[in-house]
């Protein structure tokens, strides 16, 4: 099964209305569920997604999609909640959110994540310098992929 399957699978979802499915196809069994109260017209739903064995169906923890330090610099990282399509500005002739060596603030928006047609912004939640922009603009992003590196301040 592939993203693209996957992401036709989520449009079903939202389409009718269902909150889980549960699919099992070739040895694999792949179960989508929303997370609770996340449904509005132009916001982001989030998804937990687990890909698992077929004959083994036990719960994988979806890990929080925020920040997380690295010990070695005491830097955080800001990663993407979701699988989408990394952009670093509003529009193509917009400039970007942020810039390397730019402050962001707690709530400041440093990017969107474009999943299922949906332009998701993805908000700092750490308050600091940005080092680094790990993603190249429109690359595809992987879930809990480091979108920037940011020095707490």
């Amino acid at each position: 099964m592939n993203l693209k399957e996957i992401k036709e699978i989520l449009a079903l979802m939202n389409e009718n209305n269902l909150n889980e499915i549960e699919i099992e196809r070739d040895g694999l069994k792949l179960k989508l569920k929303k997370s609770a109260g996340e449904i509005v017209m132009g916001s982001p739903t989030h998804y937990a997604v687990e890909s698992l064995p077929a004959p083994k169906a036990s719960p994988v923890a979806v890990p929080s999609a925020s920040t997380t330090a690295d010990p070695a610099k005491n830097n955080k990282d800001i990663k993407s909640p979701m699988v989408g399509t990394f952009y670093r500005s509003p529009s193509p002739e917009a400039e970007s959110f942020v810039e390397v060596g730019q402050t962001v603030e707690i709530g400041q928006v440093v990017c969107i994540v474009e999943a299922m047609k949906l332009m998701n912004e993805i908000k700092s939640e750490v308050r600091g310098k940005v080092t680094e922009v790990a993603v190249q603009n429109g690359e595809p992003v992987e879930f809990g992929q480091t979108l920037f590196i940011v020095e707490p301040q």
